[in-house]
């Protein structure tokens, strides 16, 4: 089993990042991989590149993905959903799903 590991865009909360990494999941932001205002599309790119499944809050990926550019996968959570609700659902795709699993594929928190 091959551990996912996230990438996310520049929307995506500190917290959420942090209460991943105290977990021990392998997590990259976009703005540590100098990644601020690149386009969707290329951020997609970039994650299907470095084997990352990408952590959004923008709807405009899942528009990306139902035209059917590659990714390492997706997992979209609305706005509004409450941080330690996002950290305990990317935990359990974290625990049940592979990398691999992932590809192509979409997770709705």
């Amino acid at each position: 089993m091959t551990r996912i590991r996230y990438y996310t865009d520049e929307h995506v909360s500190r917290a959420v990042i942090g209460g991943l990494r105290q977990r021990g999941v392998d997590v990259l932001s976009a703005p540590e991989a100098n990644r601020i205002g690149v386009p969707d599309h290329q951020q997609l790119a970039f994650a299907l590149a470095e084997g990352r499944v990408l952590l959004t809050y923008d709807t405009d990926y899942l528009g990306l993905h139902a035209a059917g550019v590659n990714h390492a996968g997706i997992v979209y959570a609305n706005q509004s959903t409450p941080v330690g609700e996002i950290i305990r659902s990317l935990m359990l795709i974290y625990q049940v799903l592979d990398s691999v699993e992932m590809v192509g594929q979409v997770e709705y928190l």
